[in-house]
């Protein structure tokens, strides 16, 4: 394999591209939560690509611009705190500066937060990349006392450092005009000689790429097993050999690991740069309002009230208009009643009578709900993927994203988190697991892709466990409040007590036995502040982007497989083996069967089913104890049971085929086994 270009090579290629024309590429790097994503919008106008990097689950965005007349490629990276990675998206960010050629690099820093922002400029001071920094939120900075001393800053690093406030598009224009003369910097943190000896004897041996040779071989000495795969790839077997051998005679000389050494001797320098640039003075007393806001969202008490109403104001927006009005109107207004229709009429026009459009859509004056035409049909892929797809999931996602972004740009997302972290711990996760949790209670296919945000393999897998097990979407919600419309107090305390000791006894139990690690909870609290509508919608509109390009067809694949079995009679084969199981371990009435499978489509169904069975009883108030003992067992059942084949199938794109497959072994006879289990209990003690 050949080596990646080396700096100087790289600048050629920089010059090179210039005199062409060529497409230059700049790269955005920088902390969680500095406003890269706002910045990288307001470069390109628009997300152009959103896409996993090679052979992980971290998205990497993608986008063009013409900036100074000239067109660039413009990447988003995810934010890291450091280029010695301590989690995959840090490792992807390393990994694209590694190997990427020829780009400038534009690192977004937090005004307020300047050291944390420098430890990552030194770094890519030493590893000699064309960068400039873009000293981001310098608004909030100033409203908080904090003045920054930006030319001599850019003296000090041999830079150009333009403050801005990207949801402000301030010094946007700096920025633009400078990226095509960004340069490597002259600020090169020093450390003691022992390791600048070391680091000048294994710096020759190590293939540079889009770092230099000096962050390559400082990376390699600290013992970065991320970097190893590539070492091995570009290094002779002597090479290698030797430089573990000088890695560990520097490991003897210190009692701290060599990564934590570098760190703060890294650390004194970056203190004396941030001392000499930073002063503070008194706050600004406009921004009074917003931090008593802000420490009132995280206070043990306070807090509450303020997290239920955010929690109440997005399930109402996502489950009462987006997942109710929305869905009803689409589904039936626009799907049922006239789209289906008129691709049955339109088709029927076009298409000879005969077996050709007798399989694409039924036979004549048959009711499409009643026929299996491939097309339109009881599970036709316009009738039902289609309606699925677009009438009921895309406007419950499109709800959840623009509360999202709202929740994303106002600064509340972070302490939402530090609310709940407590309650996570418990299941070896941390707070950042709400957010695919709320998300669930929207959708769960779009839930599970949100799991990407927890740090590690093992947190993911739990986070889509939970969600795959016992978080019901919006559309099953709305049935089992319905359903439960007719249940005494009583009985609706079995089944919520039921789902919650679930969660905390599955999460507890898998946090135990899934092998790896958790992650520690750090996250950086921003200050609350008022969103912006054209940053809402750029976000929106990209992740509904993604939905339609990648989880779409998902529900067109489920629904063509239902409709293969339909078409060859298993269906029916199955309900008729599901029977035994309803009636003998449930003690559910026989017509259950039915509903579960259809349940495997949309998880409603299953409720749907099941609260046609029971409607007229509850309706009439004359439920038996017997029958609020089924309806809750009926209840705890369809909720641990399968996800959607939507949500199996999104499952099996996340996890792998050997996790997805070994979540759906324990789901399904846990399911029948707490629901047999509540129904014991119920008939002893209810």
């Amino acid at each position: 394999m050949t080596p990646p270009a080396t700096a100087r090579q790289q600048a050629e290629a920089l010059e090179a591209k210039e005199i062409s024309g060529q497409e230059r590429s700049v790269i955005l790097v920088g902390n969680p939560n500095v406003g890269k994503s706002v910045l990288f919008g307001a470069l390109t106008g628009r997300y152009v690509t959103v896409s996993n990097y090679p052979g992980t689950t971290v998205e990497v965005t993608r986008g063009s611009a013409t900036l100074d007349g000239q067109p660039w490629h413009v990447m988003d990276t995810p934010g890291t705190n450091n280029l010695l990675p301590m989690s995959e998206d840090e490792q992807v960010t390393r990994d694209i500066l590694l190997v990427e050629p020829g780009y400038v690099c534009l690192q977004v820093c937090d005004a307020k937060n300047l050291r944390r922002g420098l430890l990552l400029t030194a770094q890519l001071a030493e590893a000699g990349v064309p960068f400039l920094l873009a000293l981001n939120m310098a608004d909030e900075a100033k409203s908080r006392g904090m003045s920054i001393d930006h030319e001599r800053l850019a003296r000090t690093l041999g830079i150009d450092v333009v403050p801005t406030v990207a949801v402000a598009r301030q010094g946007l224009a700096a920025l633009q005009a400078r990226l095509a003369s960004a340069r490597p910097s002259t600020f090169l943190p020093r450390y003691d000689p022992v390791i600048e000896e070391a680091l000048a004897e294994v710096a020759p041996l190590v293939p540079p790429g889009g770092l230099g040779a000096r962050a390559v071989a400082l990376m390699a000495l600290v013992g970065d097993d991320s970097l190893r795969q590539y070492l091995v790839a570009r290094m002779t077997p002597a090479a290698l050999e030797r430089l573990d051998e000088v890695r560990r005679r520097l490991a003897s000389r210190y009692p701290e690991s060599l990564r934590f050494v570098v760190a703060r001797q890294r650390l004194v320098a970056v203190d004396r740069l941030h001392d000499a640039v930073m002063t503070t003075g008194d706050r600004s007393v406009g921004s009074g309002l917003a931090r008593r806001l802000g420490a009132w969202s995280t206070h043990p008490v306070y807090g509450i009230p303020i997290l239920l109403a955010v929690l109440f104001a997005a399930y109402w927006f996502v489950g009462v208009l987006g997942a109710g009005k929305a869905v009803d109107f689409l589904e039936r207004a626009v799907f049922h009643d006239h789209l289906v229709p008129w691709t049955d009429a339109a088709l029927r026009a076009v298409i000879p009578a005969g077996a050709v459009r007798e399989f694409l859509i039924g036979p004549a004056g048959v009711p499409w709900k009643d026929h299996g035409g491939f097309i339109v049909g009881r599970y036709g892929l316009v009738s039902m993927g289609l309606s699925y797809a677009v009438a009921i999931v895309l406007p419950i996602v499109t709800t959840f994203f623009i509360a999202f972004s709202i929740l994303e740009d106002s600064g509340y997302l972070p302490r939402l988190a530090v609310m709940v972290n407590q309650i996570f711990k418990r299941m070896g996760l941390n707070g950042k697991a709400v957010l695919p949790m709320v998300l669930g209670l929207g959708c769960d296919t779009m839930a599970t892709m949100t799991a990407r945000i927890m740090e590690t393999r093992k947190e993911r897998v739990i986070v889509t466990l939970l969600l795959a097990l016992a978080v019901p979407c919006s559309a099953q919600l709305a049935v089992i409040l319905a359903m439960t419309a007719g249940l005494p107090m009583a009985a609706l305390l079995w089944f919520g007590g039921t789902l919650l000791a679930v969660i905390f006894l599955v999460g507890w139990l898998a946090a135990k036995v899934i092998p790896g690690r958790g992650s520690d909870f750090m996250l950086e609290l921003p200050p609350l502040r008022v969103p912006q509508a054209s940053n809402i919608a750029v976000k929106t509109l990209a992740r509904i982007e993604w939905y339609l390009r990648e989880a779409m067809p998902l529900f067109l694949l489920g629904t063509l497989l239902l409709w293969g079995l339909d078409h060859f009679h298993l269906l029916a084969a199955l309900e008729r083996g599901m029977e035994p199981v309803m009636s003998g371990v449930l003690g559910l009435p026989k017509e259950a069967a039915g509903a579960f499978i259809l349940g495997f489509l949309r998880r409603d169904y299953a409720a749907a089913g099941l609260f046609a069975h029971y409607q007229p009883f509850i309706a009439a108030g004359t439920m038996t104890r017997a029958m609020q003992i089924q309806v809750v067992v009926a209840l705890v059942t369809i909720t641990l049971f399968i996800p959607c084949i939507a949500n199996f199938f999104m499952i099996l794109k996340e996890r792998g085929w050997r996790t997805g497959l070994g979540m759906m072994a324990f789901i399904m006879p846990f399911a029948f086994g707490t629901g047999a289990l509540v129904g014991r209990l119920m008939g002893w003690l209810y």
